[in-house]
């Protein structure tokens, strides 16, 4: 691609990041195809005769109650399992910002941006068609705001697209800082009754988490429990579970210390972290939470009639639709005409609407927040449930029209990509100048 001085977006990385993001890549690929599996056989069985076998091992409950852990298989999904898939994103989005591509600003200001305008934009749709509605309605502000990275790569997977790496970066850096606003909005927005007793205690096994990482210790018998110890004291507190996961991801080192031969002698801590993580995320945790969570009561017909006349999910769908994609397109537009920077050569604003498109597939983190907003007795709850799941098929569907569009053109990229003419193992256009 071009040399220009001319600032370029949507650039092509550096190589050692190209082969990390695929693996990455091909790692949430899989968990999404577990993920839509797990999906489809939660909404069959929670509309089948036999239903209520669903709803009964679903609300099945556990756990000690003086820790404030007897909870629904459903509530330790959502509040434990998904607790590993924050701590996963932690890892990454601190060591995108240490280590990798994303520690240029000029690099990071696009997915930013970007992500930045996914969150705004649909938050204020869904505001604006239930402005009217009153407040306990307008708790649910947040569920479209999420992007979920491993249906939409599921949905690139389905669809068979080539789509360039620089593309692909894009779209894992803005769910992942994506992820981590709604984390910040998760904590802030929806706390339950705080305990400030437990928040305090919570503290102690957080900073000793912190210094055994900090001293480059790996052992697993030192560090899960103080992670365990974190995340229960953490969720006694009243603050959503899941921030734990964070914390605890931000407190690993990514780079390497000057004892262990610093940044060059290879991947640090967080990065094996996440290694070790992101199958159990992607593959378990994610899934599992989606069998629990997407499992509504349909109601026929009828049902659907009653779900698509309320705001709530009016808001939601139109949300996610058009919301996420006028966030998206407009802020990365924005970029381009404050900084004067054009898209990468091989790319086109066609391109960006397809990417756009494709972030209004929010899941797993909408589904999340759905719960925290809607308390089960609340019509609102199911009716937020179908219109994630409607509308993030829909954005899903649009997006392939688009990407499918343009996939003679990705494969050829692709192949340029892969060309290694002097057989060093490394493709040539990631040595030119």
């Amino acid at each position: 691609m071009s040399s220009s001085s001319t600032p370029r977006i949507f650039g092509r990385g550096s190589y050692s990041e190209f082969v990390r993001i695929n693996n990455i890549l091909r790692s949430e690929t899989v968990g999404g195809a577990l993920l839509l599996a797990a999906t489809v056989i939660a909404l069959v069985w929670a509309n089948s005769p036999i239903a209520e076998s669903y709803f009964n091992l679903r609300d099945f409950k556990i756990g000690p109650e003086w820790l404030h852990l007897n909870l629904s298989l459903g509530g330790w999904a959502s509040d434990g399992l998904l607790a590993i898939f924050f701590f996963v994103a932690g890892l990454e989005l601190k060591r995108e910002f240490v280590a990798g591509d994303l520690r240029n600003p000029a690099r990071a200001i696009v997915p930013i941006t970007a992500a930045v305008g996914g969150v705004i934009v649909p938050a204020l749709f869904f505001v604006a068609v239930n402005w009217a509605a009153g407040p306990e309605v307008l708790k649910g502000w947040a569920i479209p705001t999420a992007t979920d990275i491993a249906f939409a790569l599921a949905v690139l997977a389905v669809i068979s697209t080539h789509l360039p790496s620089a593309l692909r970066t894009f779209l894992l850096t803005l769910a992942v800082v994506d992820d981590l606003i709604a984390i910040a909005i998760i904590a802030v927005f929806y706390p339950g009754e705080m305990n400030y007793g437990f928040l305090a205690l919570a503290v102690i096994p957080l900073l000793a988490f912190t210094w055994l990482v900090q001293k480059r210790i790996r052992s697993w018998y030192l560090l899960l429990p103080l992670a365990l110890a974190t995340w229960a004291l953490v969720h006694a507190s009243g603050i959503h579970a899941t921030v734990a996961g964070v914390l605890l991801g931000f407190a690993v080192p990514v780079i390497r210390s000057a004892k262990a031969g610093g940044p060059d002698a290879g991947p640090g801590m967080a990065e094996h972290f996440e290694h070790l993580m992101r199958p159990i995320s992607a593959g378990f945790a994610v899934p599992v939470f989606a069998f629990f969570s997407a499992g509504v009561a349909l109601g026929g017909v009828a049902g659907l009639k009653s779900a698509f006349t309320d705001t709530v999910a009016l808001g939601i769908l139109g949300a996610l639709i058009i919301g996420k994609f006028a966030g998206v397109l407009g802020a990365t537009w924005l970029v381009t005409k404050t900084t004067k920077a054009k898209l990468d050569d091989g790319l086109a604003w066609i391109d960006v609407v397809g990417l756009a498109l494709l972030a209004g597939v929010g899941f797993t983190v909408s589904l999340l927040i759905s719960e925290l907003s809607f308390g089960d007795d609340s019509p609102h709850y199911s009716h937020a449930k179908v219109a994630i799941l409607a509308g993030s098929l829909a954005s899903a569907l649009l997006a392939t029209v688009v990407l499918r569009i343009r996939n003679k053109h990705y494969r050829q990229l692709a192949e340029l990509e892969d060309r290694d003419d002097d057989g060093d193992g490394i493709p040539d256009v990631y040595q030119q100048d």
